[in-house]
């Protein structure tokens, strides 16, 4: 197929890495067109050019990958938002998914991973704050010393994690010097804290 003009093919390339990059969404050839200012026949027959060169992949009618966006695929890793834990649900299930956080994996690291909204002030002395989103890394073991959620009745609590020798117990230590250390016998723990992203004020 001749195409006359790359520079509006490039344009159409850009314009759909730029789509799947922002919403990971294929724009619609409706959209491409008003967007960019050509017809609907026009961006058709270069989608086509670009898709007979190997620059784009169609993935059934309404779906398209490019080179870049199945690069950022790998290169990246969908977290779960999770909100208030209903008291007996697991704590990715669905109805508690608020939405997702595209992050790179080179920023986290390996592993699985959610983000948890911190709610009050219990764990402002490490730069958590009411509001922050924390990046949780999903593992059911802990060091001493490491921030972990641990879920107790139902609800997910975000402490600093030690063992209690004396007592036998384990101690979960809020970061804010007007609270005190709370020990339990047993703790769930369903992740360490690894990442705060926040607002700057």
């Amino acid at each position: 197929m001749q195409v006359k003009n790359k520079e509006t093919a490039q344009k159409i390339l850009d314009y759909i890495n730029d789509c799947l990059a922002k919403g990971n969404t294929t724009p619609s050839m409706y959209d491409m067109a008003d967007e960019l200012g050509f017809s609907v026949a026009t961006v058709s027959r270069y989608v086509n050019y670009l898709e007979e060169k190997g620059l784009i992949t169609r993935n059934g009618r309404k779906s398209i990958s490019t080179a870049k966006s199945e690069k950022a695929k790998k290169e990246t890793v969908e977290c779960a938002i999770v909100g208030d834990i209903a008291c007996g649900t697991p704590l990715l299930a669905e109805e508690n998914i608020e939405s997702y956080v595209t992050l790179s994996k080179e920023f986290l690291g390996a592993g699985k991973f959610y983000i948890l909204h911190a709610h009050g002030d219990s764990m402002i002395n490490a730069g958590i704050n009411d509001g922050d989103l924390v990046v949780i890394k999903q593992q059911e073991t802990a060091f001493e010393g490491q921030i972990i959620v641990a879920l107790i009745d139902g609800e997910a609590t975000l402490k600093r994690y030690y063992i209690d020798k004396r007592r036998r117990k384990i101690r979960l230590h809020p970061e804010n010097d007007n609270m005190e250390d709370m020990f339990f016998s047993s703790i769930q723990i369903q992740g360490i804290a690894v990442k705060v992203i926040k607002d700057l004020s």
